[in-house]
């Protein structure tokens, strides 16, 4: 029996030999569907590393990911023992395969899950598939699946820099609100009604900080768990948009700054208020805290005939914009203008919640040359009917 991958044939049932077993490389047809699902997938097409050995122990699979991932060349791993060609260790130094021992050991074993594995100096991910005839009988082929450590990396260092972010907006806070407890319980007395107010006050706004950040946190861990709920109720974005332009303005901002268009007549929107509320606060806290000039706030029915019916609310300033090569960064975490502040987790929330609904969210160059946020939601139904 022969087994071609990456161009080269193996002889499954050779004899022993230190070196690549040679032979001519069959038609596909001719093939036999080593990967088991009768649908003649080539192994190369396979994201992740394969690496599949006999009954033998010898390599007759090795695609072009698994010679990626370990730097191992198909000729120099095909027809080789397993142990030889893909020698993998321990953290602790120890040879993988011996303390394993696939073929020997109990028979009922199924696999080995995932582990972090040392192949050369270099991590490699690694996981197994015993797979056998019947059970607890000998075992026919061992399919070993292999991974990269580079998106795992990506993801520690992720959750580094989100603790990081959280610890250092938190220790101001919570700094001050001690500092100011402290100070009152020890001199209460000492303090006119006045101090006493304004103490109290910059407790009370430090502590509406921290509740923020905690809902920051636990929106990004429903959005990345796929666990945000969206209860819809019926939404009037006409005036979910003037309450906040009315806040904005009680907040100290100029009511001639805000500009709103409104091209009615507005389908029927179903969609969750309290988030709603959430992605108009935050795109308008950004215009006015990131931007200059008038904030233009529209809202209007989808205008794409290819969308599904809906409704679109566009928010626009006149300051410097978005350099074009930071628009793709603009919705991930920690992302951040030329103006620091904040944890940078806005943005994403606004667009995990708009995605939560069915709708979509753009960034682009608005026509007075700022920032032009775009969101569209579908009209969809209420969550009674859902």
């Amino acid at each position: 029996m022969s087994v071609r991958t990456s161009g080269t044939a193996v002889t499954a049932d050779s004899g022993p030999s230190d070196g690549p077993a040679r032979g001519t490389s069959p038609t596909t047809a001719a093939e036999p569907d080593i990967l088991g699902t009768g649908l003649g997938l080539d192994p190369d097409d396979l994201p992740d590393g394969l690496v599949v050995a006999d009954e033998a122990g010898r390599v007759i699979c090795f695609n072009a990911a698994a010679a990626r991932i370990t730097d191992i060349t198909p000729e120099h791993a095909l027809g080789r023992p397993l142990e030889h060609a893909l020698p993998l260790q321990d953290i602790e130094g120890r040879r993988w395969w011996r303390l394993t021992d696939p073929y020997g050991g109990l028979a009922i074993r199924r696999g080995q899950p995932e582990r972090n594995l040392l192949l050369g100096g270099r991590e490699v991910l690694v996981s197994a598939r015993y797979v056998r005839t019947r059970p607890t009988g000998p075992v026919r082929r061992l399919v070993i699946a292999l991974r990269g450590t580079e998106a795992r990396r990506r993801t520690e260092l992720s959750h580094a820099e989100l603790i990081a972010t959280v610890a250092h907006e938190l220790r101001s806070p919570l700094t001050s609100v001690k500092g100011f407890t402290a100070t009152l319980l020890q001199k209460w007395e000492r303090f006119t009604d006045d101090q006493k107010r304004l103490m109290l006050e910059t407790v009370d706004a430090d502590a509406n900080r921290v509740t923020r950040l905690i809902a920051e946190l636990l929106d990004i861990s429903r959005i990345d768990s796929g666990r945000l709920e969206v209860r819809r109720q019926r939404v009037d974005m006409s005036a979910a948009v003037r309450r906040h332009v009315q806040a904005q303005t009680t907040a100290g901002q100029r009511p001639d700054r805000f500009l709103i268009r409104m091209l009615e007549p507005l389908p029927d929107l179903w969609a969750d208020p309290d988030k709603v509320d959430q992605v108009l606060g935050n795109l308008l806290e950004n215009a006015v805290r990131h931007g200059e000039g008038t904030v233009t706030i529209e809202v209007g029915p989808v205008s794409d005939a290819t969308s599904t019916e809906g409704t679109s609310v566009t928010v626009s300033d006149e300051g410097p914009g978005i350099p074009e090569e930071s628009m793709s960064r603009v919705f991930t975490r920690f992302w951040r203008g030329s103006k620091r502040g904040g944890t940078g987790l806005g943005l994403y929330i606004v667009k995990g919640i708009v995605e939560a609904h069915g709708g979509t969210i753009t960034v682009g160059r608005a026509p007075a040359g700022g920032a032009q946020f775009r969101f569209s939601l579908p009209v969809a139904a209420p969550a009674f009917m859902a």
